[in-house]
């Protein structure tokens, strides 16, 4: 993953409750969805809302698992919510087409 100084790079924050399945099937989702689209210029941050409730409610995120894709401010986070399945809708929030990253 790139350096999280990169500016180059995509900061993804990945919330996550426990390790049920859906929580399990969005981090692998994520996973090959970066590989393949964002190879080397992304930084992933997973957070369990079990152990960092506090930070997951700062954020407004209620429901898991859910995706924030991080950018400038003073814009708003797009958000993915789900376990990542839907690769459409997940490139759509990363600002990446489907061929070219």
């Amino acid at each position: 993953m790139a350096d999280a100084g990169d500016d180059h790079s995509v900061r993804l924050r990945l919330y996550v409750a426990g390790e049920g399945p859906n929580s399990r099937q969005a981090r692998e989702n994520l996973r090959v969805i970066c590989e393949a689209h964002l190879a080397g210029r992304h930084v992933i941050e997973v957070l369990d809302v079990f152990e960092e409730p506090e930070r997951a409610l700062d954020d407004g995120v209620y429901l898991t698992p859910q995706l924030l894709v991080l950018v400038l401010p003073p814009a708003t986070p797009r958000t993915v919510v789900g376990n990542l399945s839907e690769r459409e809708v997940v490139l759509r929030a990363l600002g990446v087409s489907d061929g070219v990253a």
